[in-house]
């Protein structure tokens, strides 16, 4: 990280005008005009981004991608900063952490939630369709909901359903109140769709209560959604074909929508998934190192059964930045290829984070359609 002042032309008023920011730190016209994160080049590639909370000691927490970055004082100010140094080509949710608890930038726009904001290097991809929502935003909910207490699952859970263009084939989003409270999957699916860019379908936000346990490779889930939920959304009243059902999960979701594609293909067909662990094993969570056994985990070791996949799409994606989830994922790509199955490969401008995953969704959902 750079030293305060390093490289800068001295003064308190040019301390951070490398990024834009003229006037002295702590002031009340520098906070007036003050919105960071900013990135500028660093020397040998990549970026330094500029990130600053005004008030009290705190760290910014980043999910997956690095550990906890302490901010520093500027000159005995109220400005706090951090100048953190970041690959070519990444999005990444991060909070203040502060007091045992975890706070939004409220110098940036872009959040995730009351408690997350979100960074993007210059580089990144733009994510068409998804609009920046604030910490204090509230995200509206579809109107349709489906209480549904499962016999096979146990416990009950709230189903909300959205039709988009008019609703058309069900596409099953797994972890679906992530999509629902933390990015604002309506507006982008619904964006989509008045931009030609997918097709009309009809959204089901599937809650889960053990991830652990709902999404490792075991039926009871997929048996639940076939013979209880499925018929619930069909008299639910919104229009909605389950016959061309579409399953979209990330991390172990990715992992058990590739189970389902594998044990249930009279049901699911069609899969999106972005960074699948696929490093699962039934005994992976027990391990010391989860992610260190054999490359594919029981995923690849079904593929290599050979199963016909012939009837399958599906779209695998996975953040360039997740260097111990590559092995894993790439070789359920190839297998699943090998097995027939007509198949797309991506890597987003992320590690193991739900922020870039968000135009793999829907790109690949419409993919996994055409």
């Amino acid at each position: 990280m750079t030293a305060p002042g390093a490289g800068l032309t001295t003064g308190p008023e040019h301390a951070f005008t490398q990024f834009g920011l003229p006037g002295t730190p702590g002031t009340d016209a520098f906070w007036a005009a003050a919105r960071t994160p900013v990135s500028i080049p660093a020397d040998g590639g990549g970026w330094v981004t500029l990130f600053l909370r005004r008030g009290s000691p705190a760290s910014i927490g980043f999910e997956s991608w690095s550990e906890p970055v302490p901010l520093r004082r500027w000159d005995g100010t109220d400005c706090w900063y951090a100048e953190v140094p970041m690959p070519a080509r990444l999005r990444v949710t991060y909070q203040f952490l502060a007091d045992d608890a975890a706070y939004a930038d409220p110098l940036n726009p872009v959040g995730a939630g009351a408690d997350r904001s979100i960074a993007a290097t210059p580089d990144a991809p733009a994510q068409p369709h998804w609009p920046a929502v604030g910490a204090d935003d509230v995200l509206p909910l579809p109107r349709t909901r489906i209480r549904w207490a499962s016999e096979r699952l146990g416990g009950r859970r709230t189903v909300r359903v959205h039709a988009v263009g008019g609703g058309g084939p069900v596409v099953l989003l797994l972890d679906g109140d992530d999509w629902l409270y933390l990015h604002p999957a309506t507006a982008a699916f619904d964006s989509a769709a008045a931009n030609g860019d997918m097709p009309p379908v009809t959204l089901v936000f599937l809650p889960s209560k053990d991830r652990a346990a709902e999404f490792g490779c075991r039926p009871e889930l997929w048996e639940a959604v076939r013979d209880e939920l499925l018929p619930l959304v069909a008299e639910c009243g919104v229009p909605a074909d389950p016959g061309r059902l579409v399953v979209a999960g990330q991390s172990l979701g990715g992992l058990s929508a590739m189970y389902a594609a594998l044990e249930f293909p009279d049901l699911v067909s069609r899969v999106a998934c972005q960074s699948a662990s696929f490093w699962w094993t039934p005994d992976s969570p027990g391990r010391a190192d989860p992610l260190g056994g054999p490359s594919g985990g029981a995923i690849a070791a079904r593929l290599r059964e050979r199963p016909d996949l012939s009837g399958l799409r599906i779209a695998f994606d996975v953040g360039e930045h997740e260097a111990r989830m590559l092995p894993h994922c790439e070789a359920a790509e190839a297998l699943a290829a090998e097995a027939g199955a007509t198949v797309r490969v991506s890597r987003s401008a992320a590690d193991h984070d739900r922020a870039g995953w968000r135009h793999a969704l829907l790109r690949d959902v419409a993919w996994a359609l055409t």
